[in-house]
């Protein structure tokens, strides 16, 4: 007699049939853990792309080799002159983008819990969010001259209209049954907002971060290409005007470490801050 047949014996009979966990099917839906995949295709590509420099398929003064690239950018570390653009950039990109995050979840809190502030600040969100940031640099540097000022100034705003839709997204998204069930115990409404919107708004929050990052680095780099002594922006811009492009590429690929390393980061935090989705 078959199993099936058995269940059925037992469902008609009345008799309690025996209980089995039934195995999770959603494994589809789950990351994987093919880590080498990535590099894996990234050396492939690289490797291609040396054949096609070596054997004149690529021309060399359209696109260099990547070892011409790293050449170069062997030269920068010796030279030292690395560590000025870099660091430099960091400088920037660091306080601009901390700076709009930090304004960027404050305020997108208050347009999320807030009826007031939502009826005050979102209209104005909605109106500044769509302008393209680096159309108000001159503006900036206007206001804040050449200097630190109007860079970070820039990448602050580039930074904060993201992270400020991301949170209140995220606020509104908190399923409100949770929100109630809270009440239900007797919770007030800080430890509402902490132990239950916070939470259910950080994934959102967290992404709005990622977008406003990479949002930064491409403020950042247009902000030095328009006046900037030191900065990887400054760094390509001198290459391209002197028709360098193997250190127009090491400048490329320095913004594509940064952009790797500030995500790899972000990524930490997720899993550090969301360890309770399991």
């Amino acid at each position: 007699m078959s199993q099936s047949d058995m269940a059925e014996r037992a469902d008609t009979s009345g008799e309690p049939k025996s209980l089995r966990a039934v195995p999770y099917r959603g494994g589809g839906f789950r990351p994987g853990h093919w880590r080498f995949v990535g590099p894996l295709v990234f050396a492939v590509l690289l490797l291609c792309w040396e054949a096609g420099s070596r054997s004149g398929v690529i021309s060399n003064l359209v696109l260099p080799a990547p070892s011409e690239a790293l050449e170069a950018l062997r030269q920068l570390v010796e030279t030292g002159q690395l560590w000025l653009h870099l660091g430099a950039s960091l400088q920037r990109l660091v306080i601009g983008w901390s700076l709009g995050v930090t304004l960027g979840v404050a305020v997108g809190l208050l347009v999320g819990l807030l009826p007031l502030a939502r009826a005050g600040l979102l209209p104005l969100v909605s109106a500044l969010f769509p302008i393209p940031k680096i159309a108000l640099l001159p503006l900036f540097v206007i206001w804040f001259g050449i200097g630190e000022g109007s860079k970070v100034a820039t990448i602050l705003f580039g930074s904060f209209f993201p992270t400020v839709i991301a949170t209140y997204g995220g606020v509104d998204n908190v399923d409100r049954t949770l929100v109630r069930m809270g009440q239900s115990f007797g919770l007030g409404w800080w430890s509402i907002v902490r132990k239950i919107i916070l939470p259910g708004a950080m994934p959102a929050i967290l992404s709005g971060c990622r977008i406003s990052a990479s949002i930064a680095i491409i403020l950042l780099v247009a902000a030095e290409m328009i006046g900037a002594e030191y900065g990887i922006g400054a760094y390509v811009l001198m290459a391209g005007s002197l028709f360098a492009t193997d250190q127009l590429l090491a400048g490329v690929a320095m913004l594509s470490v940064l952009g790797l390393v500030v995500s790899w980061l972000i990524g930490r935090a997720e899993r550090r801050l969301l360890r309770w989705r399991g």
